[in-house]
């Protein structure tokens, strides 16, 4: 247990350690640590302004960012369980976007959608709709984050296209005998069978949604004509705050403020929320799947 132990220690931890200690003191990675209490923790709560807004945003991208993508994965993947001629082809062409960097992915996806000259908004002008001004638009900013996320979404794609294989052909052939229909077969039989895989796509995809970082800041700083190195844009959240998310503000309070100890606060506070909404939706959803069992 050596390897595992060490690589814990240093790399888990530690970390976590000397963040819960920066977060209680006043640090600009200067100087010495100075002594603050609670201040950081009350500034972060009743203090910053910003911080709630970035707050809000995390918590409309894991709300909608989640159910969007567990939905739209389980949706491709229960497709592709029942494709035949070409599986292979088909499967390779939905994995591949999630191969894209995340920055290169972001930049193209900005200039598809740009709201003059993007081949998104001219197809809908074919057909007589006026596109919106998507991430140029604090109401579609973070909509268009989503169909960003969307698209890349070909690794929970792939695990629950495994699980719905997975599923035994006995259960759904006695089911469909006894008089259920597809929806009945696949709430009574396909759910159920797939659902710690379920669970594991939701549990990622709030965690990926409670870290979402690089996508919204490069498609704010390049949404605004300003691109500058990440981490340091004056444009950061644009169009007006809409896409700076919670991990962004944090990164640049310890980085670009060098706030060191209030940026330690604000990644507890994250570290803790992440934890326990975690280990919450596990228990109630492993509750649920035992009630469901003895009924």
């Amino acid at each position: 247990m050596a390897p595992w132990i060490v690589g814990f220690s240093c790399f888990f931890a530690y970390p976590l350690l000397a963040t819960a200690y920066f977060s209680v003191t006043r640090y600009d990675l200067l100087r010495e640590p100075r002594w603050a209490g609670l201040d950081n923790y009350a500034y972060l709560l009743f203090g910053d302004p910003v911080v709630r807004v970035a707050a809000w945003n995390t918590v409309w991208l894991v709300v909608v960012l989640t159910t969007s993508r567990v939905l739209f994965a389980l949706g491709v993947a229960s497709v592709l369980a029942r494709v035949r001629r070409g599986v292979g082809l088909v499967r390779a062409l939905c994995y591949l976007p999630a191969l894209a960097p995340p920055v290169a992915a972001t930049l193209a996806f900005v200039f598809l959608f740009n709201p003059g000259t993007g081949p998104v908004n001219q197809v809908l002008r074919l057909v007589g709709v006026d596109g919106p001004l998507w991430f140029a638009d604090p109401a579609w900013a973070k909509p268009a984050l989503t169909l960003l996320t969307l698209w890349g979404s070909g690794e929970l794609v792939i695990i629950l296209l495994a699980a719905l294989l997975d599923v035994p052909h006995e259960l759904h052939e006695s089911a469909a005998l006894d008089g259920a229909g597809p929806l009945a077969r696949f709430r009574h039989v396909t759910l159920p069978s797939i659902a710690p895989v379920l669970l594991f796509g939701v549990v990622n995809s709030v965690i990926f949604a409670l870290q979402y970082f690089t996508q919204a800041v490069v498609a704010g700083s390049v949404a605004s004509g300003r691109a500058e190195v990440v981490g340091s844009s004056k444009v950061l959240g644009f169009p007006d705050n809409a896409t700076l998310t919670f991990p962004a503000w944090l990164y640049q309070q310890g980085f670009h403020y060098y706030n060191m100890g209030y940026a330690a606060a604000m990644a507890l506070v994250l570290f803790a929320f992440s934890l326990g909404f975690t280990v919450l939706l596990i228990r109630r959803m492993r509750g649920g799947a035992n009630v469901e069992e003895v009924g």
